[in-house]
């Protein structure tokens, strides 16, 4: 249904995680039945949980120890960790620096050059630990540096930007990359995003793409929803994706999943997420609160340290627990924010849906008062869902 804003704009109403809520069927499942795990590229893991390509997240010891126990880390292969041969004392930077001055450290550190020889060095540093070595390239960064992401034998690639498109215009004396080119000369999987619409997600799909990564603008240190005004709140996001996703499976028999990427904190998010039809989740904050995490209790944006226009910042998000909790569990905290696999399952035991596909197909409402009705004494007290 549309909207009138005005007399010559009209709009659609688009719904975010915190507005939707899931409703039991009329079957029940003992969680230990249910299914959750998911394929990317070839690759299957129990978890359908990726870490995000963000320097405050993933370092190659953060990538091997998530696949270890059943997820996917993807390394930024245009951050600190290939810029520097000892990225710790730059992290410790990072970490110590103040909020004014925060900005300008990083346009400075993130000025140094990419180099090569430490894109192949961490590739094979979490190959031969026995990690699945997934990487993060900008589309200008895969232009450059994919034959030496080829010949290091990464396992999947993903092009990411704040939106990713097959149509993107350039002056003339900049080549754009070709996306369906670029997916067909890769060896290995290439995953495309970000988008939000179903128009631009079939284009993806058609044009080779392992996996599409939905989200413009939710995360939790990302501010490209208040410097561009651009982006779609996850649910409908991914709901449209995921449609175009099933209408290119009808077409040509090719199932390609979707991955819901940032804005994700809890348990209930990432069940909400696949309801509303993702095949996974991507979540940055929550992994950088792992005492593994490499952002030392800091969490920061992939476009804070842009030379020209930051659409990021740095958060303090803590340090809560072991990957190994804020994973698999035992959790530790009351709030959902620890043992991910733990609440799909139950989640799924709820509602009653054996693996992520019929976990797809749940009945989604309309629900803005899910996470305050009856809450009264958890917000006063700033306890579990209040705090």
């Amino acid at each position: 249904m549309e909207i009138q804003i005005g007399r010559s704009k009209s709009a659609r109403r688009a719904y975010g995680i915190d507005e939707i809520a899931l409703v039991p069927g009329r079957r029940t499942l003992d969680p230990q039945l249910a299914d959750t795990s998911c394929e990317i590229g070839g690759i299957r893991r129990e978890i359908p949980i990726l870490a995000s390509a963000m320097d405050s997240v993933i370092d190659v010891n953060m990538a091997v120890q998530l696949s270890k126990l059943g997820a996917i880390g993807v390394l930024n292969l245009e951050g600190i960790q290939t810029r520097y041969e000892d990225p710790d004392p730059i992290l410790d930077k990072i970490a110590q620096v103040d909020v004014h001055e925060f900005v300008p450290l990083m346009q400075q550190l993130y000025a140094q050059p990419i180099q090569p020889e430490l894109i192949r060095k961490r590739i094979q540093e979490i190959k031969t630990q026995g990690g699945i070595a997934a990487v993060s390239l900008t589309p200008a960064g895969a232009s450059q540096y994919s034959s030496v992401v080829a010949e290091a034998g990464a396992d999947l690639v993903f092009i990411q930007a704040t939106v990713v498109s097959t149509a993107h215009l350039c002056p003339e004396s900049v080549t754009p990359l070709d996306l369906a080119q670029f997916c067909q000369n890769m060896p290995m999987p290439v995953i495309l995003g970000n988008c939000v619409t179903y128009d631009v997600t079939l284009s993806l799909l058609q044009a080779g793409a392992a996996g599409v990564l939905v989200g413009i603008g939710p995360g939790a240190a990302c501010t490209s929803r208040g410097v561009l005004g651009v982006g779609v709140p996850q649910a409908t996001a991914v709901a449209d994706c995921a449609a175009a996703r099933d209408q290119f499976f009808h077409e040509t028999g090719q199932y390609v999943p979707v991955i819901a990427d940032g804005g994700l904190i809890t348990g209930g998010d990432v069940c909400k997420c696949i309801a509303c039809g993702a095949d996974a989740v991507m979540m940055g904050s929550p992994f950088a609160r792992a005492v593994e995490a490499p952002g030392r209790g800091f969490h920061w944006g992939m476009a804070t340290p842009s030379p020209v226009l930051p659409r990021g910042t740095r958060i303090r998000v803590g340090t809560t627990g072991t990957l190994e909790q804020i994973l698999r569990g035992p959790a530790q905290l009351d709030d959902g924010t620890h043992n991910f696999l733990g609440a799909l399952q139950t989640s799924m035991g709820t509602l009653g849906a054996k693996n992520i596909q019929e976990m797809q197909h749940v009945e989604v409402i309309i629900a803005p008062a899910l996470l305050s009705e009856g809450k009264m004494y958890q917000k006063a007290q700033k306890l579990g869902m209040g705090k």
